[in-house]
């Protein structure tokens, strides 16, 4: 599975003006997103290899505005999280950690977020499965080289054909 979060990945902010990504502006919950066309089509080819699931604090709003949007098979699975957890009570260290336990359990998985630290880089080497960790800049988002990565990744682990 690959978890997905928004902020950062597909909703990006910090660019450059003059050399903005390709992507538009669009209003969520009266707020303005500017919605990366590229990360759009990165988690399209990876939907073929990945169960995509959002990992996000949209949670299910993220269905609301993005698959019609970036062209995305939806509606999408999403990770609920505590809204009084944000401190990482459940699991030290990161707030999404907990339901990301929760609902992946033992089977592997990659994660591509804008905000890692420690805890999750500890969390994800103690996983019995395997766990990638991606991570995003706010102003490019999901790009061709993180997909080129989790390309590879999900290939590795793929069933050899006989």
């Amino acid at each position: 599975m690959l978890l997905v979060d928004v902020d950062g990945v597909i909703s990006l902010w910090g660019f450059d003006m003059d050399r903005r990504p390709d992507g538009t502006y669009h209003s969520v919950d009266g707020l303005p997103h500017f919605l990366s066309q590229e990360a759009g089509e990165h988690l399209l080819a990876l939907s073929d290899a990945y169960d995509l699931v959002w990992c996000t604090g949209w949670e299910e709003r993220a269905n609301e505005y993005l698959p019609p949007v970036l062209g995305l098979p939806g509606p999408l699975p999403y990770l609920s999280f505590d809204r009084h957890v944000h401190t990482g009570t459940t699991m030290p260290g990161h707030w999404k950690l907990g339901a990301i336990d929760a609902y992946a359990r033992d089977r592997p998985l990659a994660w591509i977020d804008d905000v890692f630290n420690d805890a999750c880089h500890d969390w994800a080497r103690r996983r019995p499965s395997p766990t990638l960790l991606v991570e995003t800049t706010p102003a490019e988002g999901l790009v061709s080289r993180h997909a080129e990565e989790l390309s590879a990744w999900a290939a590795a682990r793929a069933p050899a054909r006989s």
